[in-house]
């Protein structure tokens, strides 16, 4: 299989759950740490060999280009009083990625699958990294999680690998789960993902944790996939793929990381505590607060 280059990442909506802090610019830039958000799902891109990238925003939403953009004015202002390691990561990430910006017009459906259609031409005809601007993966060195579906999706020449994340039963329904083929020969393959089930009618606990190799193919399943409860679901196509196709799952376990998401202030906050624990420059403030 040839290797993976291209990655889209969602960054469409209003983030209401985030009002009033992001009216005037994206949830995605702000801060987990000392870094954006979109900062670290950037990094975790580099980190699996990623070059070009693909940020499907609101129409009108300008922020998260003007962040990927190079100052020259700022940069000259840095070197000058010599703090320029305060945008080192940033630089560090514009000289080795190639940033493409898309608008999410209105005439565009509502749904997670569509800023798939929205980076068409971005997409090409190869395969590709889907991910969702307001989740994360936490983990020892960035880019690691990605690799290991990379080789999941090399190994079992898979069309589709879709990352899990095990929760508690009680949770899931929250999220799409992970009905597994009972008498597949191929390890962890899908047979659907449900969507948000009752604990006693989902199939598993394995739940779609917004990280995905997909092939350029989903695009005409999506452009001809029906308006579910008024919105378009990527993961429905997702198991129109899988009915003649081989779609597996790759675990954030089997490679010792974890998902979360920053999707509202409630988990945003729950990142930041876990990041800081593991950071040595803000684990003893937490040390330090009664």
């Amino acid at each position: 299989m040839n290797k993976i280059t291209k990655a889209v990442i969602a960054c469409g909506g209003w983030s209401t759950r985030f009002l009033p802090t992001v009216k005037t610019y994206a949830k995605q830039l702000v801060p987990i740490l000392d870094k954006p958000q979109i900062h670290y799902v950037v990094e975790e891109l580099i980190g699996a060999g990623i070059t070009d990238i693909a940020i499907v925003q609101r129409q009108g939403e300008e922020t998260l280009q003007k962040h990927f953009t190079p100052d020259q004015e700022l940069n000259e202002y840095l070197k000058k009083t010599g703090k320029t390691e305060s945008l080192a990561g940033l630089n560090n990430i514009l000289s080795k990625v190639k940033f493409t910006f898309l608008p999410q017009t209105p005439n565009f459906p509502y749904g997670n699958g569509t800023p798939i259609l929205v980076a068409k031409d971005f997409i090409g005809q190869d395969s590709f990294f889907y991910l969702w601007g307001d989740d994360m993966t936490i983990e020892d060195k960035p880019g690691n999680f990605l690799l290991h579906m990379v080789d999941v999706w090399q190994q079992t020449q898979a069309k589709a690998v879709i990352s899990t994340f095990q929760v508690p039963w009680e949770e899931v329904d929250r999220y799409g789960t992970m009905r597994y083929k009972k008498d597949s020969t191929v390890p962890y393959q899908i047979e659907d993902i449900p969507e948000k089930l009752p604990r006693d009618q989902a199939p598993s606990n394995f739940i779609n944790a917004a990280r995905f190799i997909v092939p350029a193919s989903i695009i005409p399943i999506l452009e001809n996939l029906e308006i579910d409860r008024g919105e378009l679901w990527f993961v429905n196509a997702v198991s129109v793929l899988a009915k003649s196709n081989i779609v597996v799952t790759a675990n954030y376990a089997d490679a010792n990381a974890q998902w979360s998401t920053t999707g509202d202030p409630q988990n945003w906050l729950k990142t930041n505590l876990k990041l800081a624990k593991n950071n040595p420059k803000f684990a003893s403030i937490l040390d330090s607060i009664k």
